[in-house]
């Protein structure tokens, strides 16, 4: 290993190689495919940012994806920070028009959607059992514990939506960012090659995005909102919803409706759907704390 006072440059953890654009462009820029091109950058701010910033400005192609080796000011959920060391993780955008054959009103599934495509894409690829907590946080289980091993964001920008997603692959223990973080490699991955990881995340969102679009965005029809139940870690646990404006809400968490969004049933018997918010587990299905 490297001296941690040594110069870092592309080679310094052979445990980490750099990406093969060459093999990754072969291997997922086809004249078929939702993805039309695929940028690799040493190191950036924020890919969300660069490509919604290029976005805004006209003349991105649709179906771009851009990755980084590394982000020095990637963001998550409400503003908070997502950083990790250089090539310990797959840090990339998509930028997606889904154009008139989607209402507007339903391109919010989009984030949901790439939470799903990319818990069934590492699924196979990493051979780790990945859940969703609503609406995006990617979860696996390291020492028997749900930790945090990815988040997705999503914005509008110019003509369609920037979706990113930082997903730690071979963060090692003394590496997270925090007790309720974890990685692939942590939870026993079968493989943390990250070119094999990245393709199989794409390529299961091309499927689902493919699929979702051609149901006009209609999640029940695609099936991609019963598979985003399926996945959810969510569900069936009494959660807090920490919603904008410093209120919050405790409930059963009991659905997720057409609409994405979160259905609680809460101690007086209502139904009350959360569409924006920070969830808390309190309790699992079998009692115990999460």
């Amino acid at each position: 290993m490297t001296p941690p006072d040594a110069p870092q440059n592309r080679w310094s953890d052979l445990d980490r190689p750099p990406l093969n654009v060459t093999a990754l462009r072969r291997g997922l820029l086809r004249p078929e495919s939702l993805w039309s091109e695929l940028e690799v950058v040493e190191t950036t701010g924020s890919t969300n940012s660069d490509l919604a910033e290029r976005a805004r400005s006209g003349g991105l192609a649709d179906g771009t994806v851009l990755v980084a080796e590394e982000q020095t000011a990637g963001r998550g959920r409400l503003e908070r920070s997502w950083t990790a060391p250089p090539r310990s993780g797959l840090f990339f955008s998509v930028y997606l028009e889904p154009g008139d054959d989607v209402p507007v009103e339903r391109w919010g599934w989009v984030p949901l959607l790439a939470g799903v495509a990319a818990a069934t894409g590492l699924a196979k690829s990493a051979g780790v059992d990945t859940a969703l907590k609503w609406p995006n946080d990617l979860l696996v289980t390291v020492d028997g514990e749900e930790r945090k091993a990815g988040g997705i964001l999503g914005e509008f920008a110019g003509d369609g939506i920037v979706v990113g997603l930082g997903i730690n692959v071979s963060l090692r223990a003394d590496e997270l960012p925090a007790p309720t973080a974890g990685s692939l490699a942590l939870a026993g991955a079968v493989s943390t090659d990250r070119e094999t990881l990245l393709r199989a995340v794409l390529r299961s969102l091309e499927h689902w995005y493919g699929e979702w679009r051609a149901a006009g965005g209609d999640a029940a029809a695609s099936g991609l909102q019963a598979a985003y139940a399926a996945g959810c870690a969510t569900l069936d646990r009494t959660v807090r919803a920490e919603l904008p404006g410093g209120n919050s809400l405790v409930g059963q968490a009991v659905a997720i409706d057409g609409d994405g969004r979160l259905v609680l049933s809460t101690e007086d018997g209502l139904q009350q759907p959360v569409s924006a918010g920070d969830i808390v587990h309190l309790r699992g299905a079998a009692g115990g704390l999460t």
